[in-house]
């Protein structure tokens, strides 16, 4: 029986377990259905929010998004416009841009770059040390005579967060850095080209990058000295913008054919001047030899077309070569021969020659006691040789340059006819020849003339005047009476290639053109080789084969220390024109305080004769008529 139940027992134990069993499994089968009933309900939920959010990226936001992404590959550059050059009357470049390129760095950017890059890969043998000291290598190596590679390491490792490498390399070496290193930052610039050096740098001047205006815009090429800062508006163009696409990860990589003008650059004009270039050099070289040789402080020469009064030259005796800006000096950037005034002693006689004749005080053949002396107001006159009473003729009193002589007949002409003269031949007057920085030089106003005011102005002291005013008062005589306002830009030329001249000179007439003749041909007597009391002061200054008419000068200085007229110090001049008889050029010259014991120091004739010489053969100018016919200076008793 105790089997009976055991069995009983556990048939009914086993009956519960089977019965249970079949429930469960009923509910496993049903749990298993609900299960994937609900991955499906999510399955359709995400793929019916990935449709919306395409359909938002795809319809709704893909303009926003296009933009975001464009704004993240693309950049704006700033486009330098391209200078325009200086050329001289014949097309010969005197002043260019080139295309360059300036390297730099963002160390701040390449330092965390370089932990990065260390954190990502331990054990790296890739660091910023590293990395910069091979950039160092290769850059000294592409540009050997630009930086060195110590000078290079010093860079990369200074304090700063960003620094520029080296300025004026070559597009190409550029863009060959660029591809090794493409972390070095590249900028497009511009360089400023002067080929003939300091060949007519005082009046060319010089432009560099400038990039100190907060407008990137403006970076640039600007003047700062010359012609290349007064008419910066016309050389400097207007810049443009382009919009680029870059590879990802550097800026500088520019994806090729991905340019896209948002504004094109717009060059600027070209100006084309009234200089010669080849004349030039030879003034200037001539000038800087004679000063040496006279041991002058300085001196100034020009050259003007006697008709048109255009500048065919303009020349200091020292300058600055604009190539190279770590060898200029304040001194050598001025422009004396426009900036710096001076008395000019006896060549401003050619008022008193032209007052007697215009006004019919006298004829080139008249004659005028001359006395030793000439007291005037509180001070004596006195001439440069000492003499008795001597009778000059009126040609002979400018052609041996009678200080006593030349008061006699200004007192005849009149202290208002006089006055008026001085400012029908410009002087006290600005030129307007287009130059930074002119001096109208200084005649004392007619309301503040002393008692001895008018014994100094008709010799030459007593006001100043530039070596351009000093050679337009001649070129008023050469020109039959009519002063033409000097100029030294001829004309702009437009991008489009259009040609602009510059506007009209002013012009006045001084006299008539007989009087200006007659003054003329009374001033070839002062290159007269005659004998004894018949010789001028400056024979040396003749050309053969020509005529010529000029005047020397020797104004006495204020010295520094006494305030008051040296006995040593002078300004020595020379006005000529070349030839008299048919006058193409006029020539002015000025030496400061030469020494004047010296053959070239007392006169500045021969050298006039250097460059008129150099004229008659460049320009192959005729031969004059025949020689000047030789006249009575002073009369014999």
């Amino acid at each position: 029986r105790s089997q009976v139940r055991a069995r009983a027992a556990g048939s009914a134990r086993r009956t519960y377990a089977a019965g249970t069993r079949s429930a469960a499994a009923r509910r496993g089968n049903g749990g298993h259905r609900s299960r994937f009933s609900a991955v499906r309900l999510l399955l359709v939920a995400v793929l019916l929010v990935a449709g919306v959010k395409l359909v938002q990226v795809q319809w709704f936001d893909a303009a926003a998004l296009s933009a975001a992404a464009e704004r993240q590959r693309a950049q704006t550059i700033d486009i330098p416009a391209q200078r325009g050059s200086i050329v001289d009357r014949n097309g010969a470049k005197l002043a260019f841009s080139v295309e360059v390129r300036t390297l730099s760095v963002n160390l701040k950017a390449l330092h965390k770059s370089m932990d990065d890059f260390a954190a990502k890969n331990p054990g790296t043998a890739k660091t910023f040390d590293s990395e910069t000291a091979g950039a160092a290598k290769y850059i000294a190596g592409k540009l050997p005579n630009v930086i060195t590679e110590q000078q290079l390491l010093d860079l990369f490792h200074k304090q700063a967060s960003f620094t520029y490498l080296v300025n004026n390399v070559e597009p190409s070496i550029a863009a060959d850095i660029v591809k090794h290193y493409a972390w070095i930052g590249v900028e497009k610039r511009a360089l400023r080209e002067y080929p003939g050096g300091n060949l007519a740098a005082n009046i060319v001047g010089a432009a560099n990058w400038r990039s100190d205006d907060p407008d990137v815009s403006k970076h640039n090429l600007h003047g700062l000295v010359g012609l290349e800062l007064i008419r910066d508006n016309d050389l400097a163009g207007t810049p443009g913008r382009m919009l680029v696409n870059t590879k990802n990860g550097s800026d500088n990589v520019v994806i090729p054919g991905t340019e896209r003008d948002i504004q094109a650059a717009v060059p600027g004009s070209d100006l084309e001047l009234t200089i010669d270039s080849d004349l030039q050099y030879e003034v200037q070289r001539q000038l800087s030899d004679y000063v040496r040789n006279s041991h002058a402080k300085g001196g100034q020469a020009v050259v003007l077309d006697a008709k048109t009064g255009e500048v065919y030259a303009l020349a200091n005796d020292t300058t600055f070569d604009p190539n190279d800006q770590s060898t200029w000096t304040t001194e050598d950037l001025s422009n004396p021969a426009v900036t710096t005034p001076f008395e000019p002693g006896s060549v401003n006689k050619l008022v008193t020659a032209t007052g007697a004749i215009e006004y019919g005080v006298a004829t080139p053949e008249s004659t005028v006691e001359v006395p030793g002396a000439l007291q005037v107001a509180d001070k004596t006159v006195h001439d440069a040789w000492t003499h008795g009473t001597q009778t000059f003729t009126t040609t002979g009193i400018f052609a041996k340059s009678s200080n006593i002589g030349t008061l006699l007949l200004a007192r005849k002409i009149g202290e208002e006819r006089y006055a008026n003269l001085l400012k029908l031949f410009g002087l006290g007057q600005r030129t307007g020849v287009g130059l930074p920085g002119e001096s109208a030089g200084s005649v004392p106003a007619r309301s503040q003339w002393s008692a001895t005011t008018f014994g100094n102005l008709p010799i030459g002291q007593g006001l100043s005047m530039t070596i351009l005013q000093m050679a337009g008062m001649y070129q008023a005589i050469a020109n039959d009476g009519l002063r033409v306002e000097p100029r030294i830009v001829k004309a702009k030329v437009n991008p489009d290639g259009t040609t602009v001249p510059e506007p009209a000179p002013k012009a006045v007439q001084v006299v008539g053109p007989q009087t200006a003749k007659t003054v003329r041909d009374m001033m070839r007597a002062v290159a007269q080789n005659g004998k004894g009391l018949q010789k001028g002061t400056a024979p040396t200054a003749a050309v053969e084969g020509y005529q010529i008419s000029g005047k020397t000068g020797t104004g006495q200085q204020v010295d520094p220390r006494t305030k008051a007229y040296s006995d040593h110090l002078y300004n020595i001049t020379f006005a000529g024109i070349l030839p008299a008889d048919h006058p193409r050029f006029v020539v002015g010259i000025r030496l400061d305080a030469p020494d004047t014991t010296l053959p070239v120091g007392h006169s500045a004739a021969p050298l006039f004769h250097t460059i008129a010489s150099y004229l008659t053969q460049r320009y192959q100018i005729p031969l004059s008529d025949g020689p000047s016919p030789e006249v009575p200076l002073i009369i014999a008793p």
